[in-house]
């Protein structure tokens, strides 16, 4: 099962992947996918308030902070899934994300720490469903010194649509068993 949708003034087929007995999330993927990322940056980058530097969790959310980047020439910080060998002082803080299994811990080291401390910070993220991942990087950017100005994601998905301290481009409903959108 797929469900097709435009994004961006591009159009793609979305797997419908069952997150339970009777919920399926619509899988977004960004990684390989060089106009949706280019196209989906500058979209969001029109719509985004003042920033100085963006931040995201990684893994998915990396080519589009990183193109959003590119095209606004800010700099960007990664919370990484684990403390590396080359890190130090180390922040870090806990998620559970409904697209990965089992508790994540999300770090940030010095480095990034003095990137965010004292700035005015742009949150971005591929999908935006719960608003876990959101909450563990807001709390790693204000330990870190930084004020968070926005957040913004591609596409919101199910209730997170209805938000409206997020800015995103498109609604990504939630699927029954046979692929029918959620109300």
């Amino acid at each position: 099962m797929q469900y097709t949708m435009e994004i961006a003034g591009c159009r793609r087929e979305l797997p419908l992947c069952p997150i339970s007995e009777s919920v399926y999330i619509g899988a977004f993927i960004l990684f390989g996918d060089v106009e949706l990322t280019t196209k989906t940056a500058a979209a969001l980058l029109e719509k985004a308030p003042d920033f100085d530097v963006l931040v995201t969790a990684e893994s998915k959310g990396i080519p589009l902070c990183y193109e959003m980047a590119r095209q606004s020439g800010k700099p960007y910080v990664v919370a990484r899934k684990g403390a590396k060998l080359y890190m130090e002082d180390i922040l870090t803080a806990r998620v559970q994300s409904i697209t990965t299994r089992g508790e994540q811990t999300l770090c940030i080291g010095k480095k990034e720490k003095e990137a965010l401390n004292g700035k005015r910070v742009l949150v971005v993220d591929d999908v935006i469903s719960t608003g876990e991942s959101l909450r563990v990087i807001d709390a790693l950017v204000k330990q870190a010194g930084g004020k968070i100005i926005g957040e913004m994601a591609v596409l919101a998905e199910g209730e997170a649509a209805d938000r409206k301290d997020i800015i995103f481009l498109e609604k990504l409903p939630l699927f029954d068993k046979e692929g029918n959108p959620l109300a």
